[in-house]
This record gives structure tokens, sequence and C-alpha cells, in this order.
């Protein structure tokens, strides 16, 4: 579950994009614990994309997940590590008004174990992804 920062709470109103912290194993394995996200309030969001949202019972608490589809009352999303739970299964739809924005790229920090020169050329090059849509999520998760 990603966290927002009260700067970027403040500052959402001037700039349309936030950074948020993720926590938990839910998205992996397209996000691990750790990993800082830069979303854009507002986006349209598609099935098939990463979203952060407020949770439908505790509005204090922010989730990262995948919008699977639009339904009557919202959207149904879950993560994309079927293990974890925190999803719609457990709560349902989440009302349009409850999406805060589309996460569109991912930093991985370095971790303090990375000290030798391989291992941090190993970093450089995957620490900052794109976070991709994935279109065949809805037709894969639906199913679970």
């Amino acid at each position: 579950m990603p966290e927002l920062s009260q700067e970027t709470e403040r500052t959402r109103a001037l700039l349309p994009l936030g950074v948020a912290e993720v926590t938990g194993p839910s998205m992996v394995p397209t996000l691990q614990h750790g990993d800082r996200l830069l979303l854009q309030y507002g986006a349209r969001v598609r099935p098939g994309d990463v979203i952060v949202l407020r949770h439908p019972f505790q509005q204090d608490l922010l989730v990262v997940k995948r919008a699977v589809e639009l339904r009557e009352g919202g959207w149904w999303v879950l993560g994309d590590n079927p293990y974890a739970g925190g999803d719609s299964t457990d709560y349902g739809t989440v009302p349009e008004e409850l999406v805060l924005g589309k996460v569109w790229f991912r930093y991985r920090p370095p971790r303090d174990d990375q000290r030798s020169a391989f291992a941090r050329l190993r970093w450089a090059l995957s620490a900052a992804r794109p976070v991709l849509s994935d279109r065949s999520a809805p037709r894969r998760l639906r199913a679970r």
C-alpha cells in the first residue's frame, strides 16, 4: 500500500503529479516493497492500468492496485500477487471518486548491500522503469 507525503497532498491542487511509496507485497512482481511511484492525479483510467486509490472502508489508507474493469458502482481492482489479498475480492468495487491517479513510473532505491560495482551497475540499469498497462490483465485477472 502506498503512502503519500503531506507535501504531495498539499501540492496536489497545484501539480497533477504525486509521489507514493509502496509497502507490502500485493503488487509483486510488478512493484516491490519500497518502490517509489510517480502518479498522475485525475488521469483517465483504463482497464489494465496500475492506480492509487483510497481504501473504500479506511479512506485514510491508500492502496495501489490494477484496475481490471469498470462495473456498476466503480472499479474492480486486483493486486498482481494473487496470494496477498486486500483488493476488490475483499471490499468489492471502488467508487471512481476514491481513485486518486494512475501510476506512470517506478523508481527502486538502492539497497545497502549493493556495494560491488557490478551490483551498482545492475541496480542503475533496472532502478527506474515505466509502469506499463497490462491490457491482458482484465481477461487474466477476471478469472480469479
